[in-house]
């Protein structure tokens, strides 16, 4: 099977790609269902699922560059697969270089800045990091982009960073002004006004934009979603939905269903 794919730089990744967040048990659900996901994503099943996106046609999955997944990514490779992987640094790493740097040795295939650190970077008006970060990132030979949950990274990026891609956030559930790393004990709104801002953001934008957190970490109904990324989505861009399938067995054939439907609409 086969997806349409589309131009990340020098990549062509499918346009759905499969996103790593549940496997490194980020649910953006609570302390709870982050467990439940750390517990269900053993490497095995982390393996099972990527052979199965593949069997559907995605190419690609966006994942954080942490141990965990890098060295399950090592054993997937070894075992035969051959889903490439965009890598977004860590904020518990030292600094955004070095964390790029872990990426590009590990076997990425492009790398961004995580969307947390993006924002908070770009509200304290301390942007040489996310600077260095893209020089190291693009003289490793990769495609280099910036995420971001707040538009306002965005619009920085479009008027000062030589970037590849974008990776946008339809949400802004929690302000990252004062501390960039993700918390499963944070007090996350999901607001319609954030998707809208976000959307017609996307539409200003001169490189290619990877939609993410469309489903709302799982808020929304699928169609819905889909359904409106199907107004969002350009010629050029991609989306990213990470998938638990613990008490929906399909949930991935589902979403390349939906995703074949809305890319039909684009």
């Amino acid at each position: 099977m086969t997806l349409p794919q589309v131009r990340i730089g020098s990549l062509s990744v499918s346009r759905l790609m499969i996103g790593g967040n549940p496997f490194s048990g980020n649910s953006h659900r609570g302390p709870q269902v982050d467990a439940e996901m750390r517990h269900y994503y053993t490497s095995e099943r982390i393996k099972a699922t990527l052979r199965e996106a593949e069997s559907l046609g995605i190419n690609t999955l966006v994942a954080r560059a942490d141990a965990h997944i890098c060295r399950t990514l090592l054993e997937y490779w070894d075992e035969g697969g051959t889903i490439q992987w965009i890598a977004q640094t860590c904020p518990e790493l030292q600094s955004s270089v070095l964390s790029a740097l872990a990426a590009v040795a590990n076997g990425a295939k492009a790398c961004y800045i995580h969307g947390g650190v993006m924002d908070n970077l770009v509200a304290g008006g301390q942007v040489d990091e996310a600077l260095g970060a893209i020089d190291t990132i693009k003289r490793a030979g990769l495609p280099a982009g910036v995420a971001g949950h707040d538009p306002a990274v965005h619009r920085w990026a479009e008027a000062n960073a030589d970037v590849d891609f974008y990776m946008c956030s339809y949400y802004n559930s929690f302000r990252r002004d004062h501390n960039a790393a993700y918390s499963s004990h944070a007090d996350e709104r999901f607001c319609d006004e954030d998707r809208r801002a976000m959307a017609e953001t996307i539409q200003t934008v001169s490189r290619p934009v990877i939609h993410y957190k469309i489903m709302a970490a799982g808020r929304n109904d699928p169609r819905e979603a889909f359904s409106y990324v199907a107004q969002v989505l350009r010629l050029g861009d991609a989306v990213c939905v990470g998938v638990y399938p613990a008490h929906k067995p399909d949930m991935l054939a589902e979403n390349v269903r939906l995703f074949e439907q809305c890319a039909a609409r684009v």
